[in-house]
């Protein structure tokens, strides 16, 4: 009986040895039987390589394309998903952290809360003023910027002569940075408004609008505030849109601080914005504000300052919890795709019965069997994922190369992938190699 060459030609194409004995690369069965012949039986035990493992793998995708392919697809889809699901979480993640940095990543805020004492009239309430903003300018490193805010409330016929409560904020020029305001028409109140106690105005874009019917056509305009006249110097908008959840409402109207004094008769100011210069800054300087505001009032006190670092913090978790139920689901698809490669493992065996036997009458050991088959099944689950990690990396490269949306690619979710790859070849091949491997040859010599 002749045996051929089962050598993988040069040009990857393949080639069927054997004939009809067996199936696989024959040059390892020639060896095999040629070590058998003219020396001692402990000695006719040839080492089974790793190339040889690779070759048999090769062969048996020659054999046996189509299913190869169809057996793969559960991995180049699975491994796919995982790239795409944690390209997409981080991606989710990423647009949730810049919109809340862009209210103010920096920004530390303060307010008084009560005094300690439910019965206490507000005329005795212990609020803050304009001296605890230069107190905490003045003793706090690291500030950038302050602003007071006062709150007033006033009413304005808007659209169809029907009126709307408007709210009125009290701040200084350096409101706008703490808050990373945009400008879309005119400009801010400067320093030489503040000063000059100029009656001007800042109005939101959808209050200018409503009144005006575009921001630019705002700008010029007067309006009265409580009987007193004011004129629009620009309009504005918040660096993301908050949905009204913050201190600024749709139809809010921004007047300098010391023009809103004028309305509320006192020194009370509801809130203080800061802005500190490093994002690393802001848990250090919140509790030196904290501190500076408490030695300057009554011990019973309590004044709430707070800063963003916990909604960010809060907002990562979010997004890396989201990510991690995502990447779950696409790990149940690589847990399927590996039940499919048991399966078509398990009739490969069965269906090479015979080769088996050949192998084991030859020399062939448990051992060479069992990894044998192993190797194939990491074979494909290597090819799937290989294949699946290119079709995953190629779908945000593209958006990236295509358009301005910046897309993150992680190189983890790679290595990630291609170790569970490893890993479903792995778990899910040695049920059948250890089934091919304990056949017993004569009975499998036997078998048509």
């Amino acid at each position: 009986m002749k045996i051929g060459s089962g050598d993988v030609p040069a040009g990857g194409r393949c080639k069927r040895t054997l004939g009809d004995i067996a199936p696989g690369p024959a040059s390892l069965y020639h060896r095999l039987a040629m070590s058998t012949q003219g020396v001692q039986p402990q000695a006719a035990k040839p080492k089974l390589l790793v190339g040889d493992i690779w070759n048999f793998a090769w062969e048996t995708f020659c054999t046996n394309k189509l299913r190869f392919v169809l057996t793969s697809l559960g991995m180049v889809l699975g491994t796919a998903s995982l790239i795409l699901v944690v390209t997409i979480g981080l991606t989710g993640k990423h647009y949730v952290l810049a919109q809340i940095q862009a209210i103010g990543a920096n920004m530390i805020y303060a307010e008084y809360q009560s005094g300690g004492n439910t019965n206490l009239k507000a005329a005795q309430a212990d609020y803050l003023t304009i001296q605890d903003l230069r107190a905490v300018q003045a003793q706090v490193p690291g500030i950038r910027a302050a602003s007071p805010m006062d709150e007033l409330h006033d009413r304005l016929v808007v659209g169809g002569g029907k009126e709307r409560d408007i709210l009125v904020l009290g701040v200084s020029p350096e409101y706008r940075l703490v808050r990373n305001l945009t400008v879309l028409a005119g400009r801010f109140f400067d320093e030489d408004d503040n000063r000059a106690r100029s009656k001007v105005a800042v109005i939101t874009t959808s209050l200018a609008k409503a009144l005006y019917g575009a921001p630019e056509a705002a700008v010029g305009q007067g309006l009265e505030l409580s009987g007193l006249p004011f004129v629009i110097i620009g309009t504005f908008k918040e660096g993301v849109d908050t949905f009204g959840q913050s201190e600024i409402a749709e139809h809010t109207i921004l007047i300098p601080y010391p023009v809103s004094r004028y309305f509320r008769g006192n020194d009370a100011i509801k809130q203080l914005f800061f802005s500190v210069a490093e994002a690393e800054d802001v848990p250090q300087a919140t509790a030196q504000i904290r501190q500076v505001l408490q030695s300057r009032h009554r011990p019973e006190s309590v004044y709430d300052v707070q800063n963003l670092s916990q909604l960010l913090a809060l907002a990562g978790r979010t997004a890396n919890a989201l990510s991690l139920v995502l990447l779950a689901i696409a790990l149940v698809t690589l847990v399927v795709s590996g039940v499919g490669i048991m399966n078509i493992m398990l009739a490969t065996v069965s269906s090479r019965i015979r080769e088996i036997g050949i192998r084991k009458s030859i020399g062939a050991t448990k051992r060479e069997i069992r990894w044998q088959f192993l190797g194939e099944a990491i074979f494909i689950s290597l090819t799937g994922g290989s294949v699946g990690i290119v079709i995953g990396l190629a779908l945000p490269t593209s958006v990236r190369l295509l358009t301005t949306v910046h897309i993150p690619i992680s190189g983890w979710s790679v290595v990630i992938a291609l170790a569970v790859s490893s890993l479903v070849g792995i778990v899910f091949g040695t049920v059948p190699a250890a089934r091919a491997a304990n056949l017993d040859p004569v009975e499998s010599l036997r078998q048509e």
